[in-house]
């Protein structure tokens, strides 16, 4: 006999706490994490949440639904994709981007997004990166390595030309990324000169 799926579970729960709430406001909204689970068990997604769900617990960054290796060849995807991932990451030559769409108007761009960057931050607690647990000259041989190990690892830290890089397996689509750590010195530069744009100027002293 197969375990009962969490799933189904959750979607009772939210129907008895549904029944103990007496806010309209929160049973709104008890209703509609119940119709998203619903969704994802009647299209046929159980398997997909399973793997996210799993993907979660590991160390890695954001989970992307594709990669590219060029800006050119990610928006002729969108143009052409007949129903946009809306808010959904993928990667643009290892960088994060966020898909926007409007269904009403059909306003589909591709946005940059500092996904890695608050990742790096939470990695680099005493504000360096991790010590690397090799090192490489070229991405070639880096990915060699990566995938010549037995179980592959969401994410480890290496050496390559010299360079501190993140390398960050995504499961879902076979893809390897890697990530420098000097991203998250630039952001950290421009992090500082918006918040010294926020703070006001002294005013004049009075005479």
């Amino acid at each position: 006999m197969r375990p009962k799926s969490p799933v189904f579970e959750a979607i009772n729960l939210l129907g008895l706490i549904h029944e103990k709430t007496e806010s309209a406001e929160e049973k709104e909204l008890l209703l509609t994490a119940a119709d998203a689970l619903q969704f994802i068990i009647t299209t046929g997604q159980r398997y997909e949440l399973d793997d996210y769900r799993q993907e979660l617990k590991t160390e890695g960054p954001e989970m992307v639904i594709a990669s590219f290796t060029t800006r050119e060849e990610a928006e002729a995807w969108l143009k052409n994709h007949p129903k946009p991932p809306y808010m959904a990451l993928v990667l643009i030559a290892d960088q994060y981007h966020v898909v926007m769409y409007d269904r009403d108007d059909n306003f589909r761009k591709l946005v940059s997004t500092h996904s890695i960057e608050y990742h790096f931050e939470e990695m680099m607690k005493d504000g360096r990166p991790p010590p690397p647990v090799a090192s490489f000259d070229t991405r070639e041989q880096a990915r060699a390595w990566f995938y010549g190990l037995p179980e592959r690892p969401s994410q480890a830290v290496i050496q390559l030309g010299g360079e501190p890089y993140l390398a960050a397996y995504h499961r879902n689509i076979d893809h390897l990324a890697f990530h420098p750590f000097s991203l998250f010195e630039r952001f950290e530069e421009w992090r500082k000169t918006l918040n010294e744009k926020k703070v006001p100027e002294d005013p004049e002293p009075q005479s």
